[in-house]
């Protein structure tokens, strides 16, 4: 599944763009401000950026630069109802991949999404090691002790969750950030509900245990 980040004050547009973002099969993470916007970016790894050039808190230029400095390799494309020459010459200058203009055609905005995500380089397969657990974070698979441990989707986006911060607490708002989309009811059960599956099948049968309740903080993944 693609993995978009959408950064856009415009919250009706916002709704719309993520709508058909998610209707070809993507899940969405929404942004409205340019703290949010890093923080997300940050965050989670994307297979592509959507980012609005005219943002509270800063602009969409220096956000784009500021990712590239960081060393984030993500395709990104710029959006803005600016159609100047020198505005598309200064967002490709911060980094970005692409640039289209305000108001747009929501097939052309996905055909452009397509083209960018296929046109990232593969990411070099990538392996976290805890004590006997490997997480390949790439192949989306884990062993424990050498035996093959299986788990659904969710429960391995839980899994990488913790993997790419291992030994740090993490809150519920971290994980679910990870796990789910901006649909996510974040007054339900269902994180402690996935933690426990997951440790189940981690732990039950091994040792040391890996998955920790930090109690009023949240969760670890370490010995």
């Amino acid at each position: 599944m693609m993995r978009a980040l959408l950064v856009e004050d415009d919250a009706e547009l916002a709704r719309e763009v993520a709508a058909g973002l998610r209707e070809a099969g993507a899940r969405v993470t929404i942004a409205g401000t340019f703290p949010d916007g890093l923080r997300a970016a940050r965050l989670e790894e994307q297979d592509v950026i959507l980012l609005d050039v005219l943002l509270p808190g800063g602009s969409g230029f220096e956000l784009c630069r500021v990712l590239r400095t960081e060393g984030v390799t993500t395709p990104i494309l710029m959006l803005t109802a600016r159609d100047a020459v020198d505005d598309r010459v200064t967002g490709l200058d911060a980094g970005a991949d692409d640039y289209l203009t305000k108001p747009f055609a929501l097939q052309e905005l996905l055909a452009r999404v397509r083209a960018l995500a296929r046109r990232r380089p593969a990411l070099a397969p990538r392996t976290v090691r805890v004590a006997d657990l490997e997480i390949d974070l790439a192949a989306k698979r884990a062993h424990r002790g050498g035996r093959s441990i299986e788990l659904t989707a969710k429960e391995f986006a839980l899994l990488e969750c913790f993997a790419l911060h291992p030994n740090e607490v993490l809150d519920r708002a971290t994980i679910t950030a990870h796990v789910w989309d901006d649909n996510h009811d974040p007054f339900t059960n269902v994180l402690e509900v996935l933690v426990r599956r997951l440790r189940r099948k981690l732990d039950d049968d091994f040792e040391p245990k890996l998955i920790h309740t930090m109690r009023g903080a949240g969760y670890r993944l370490g010995v």
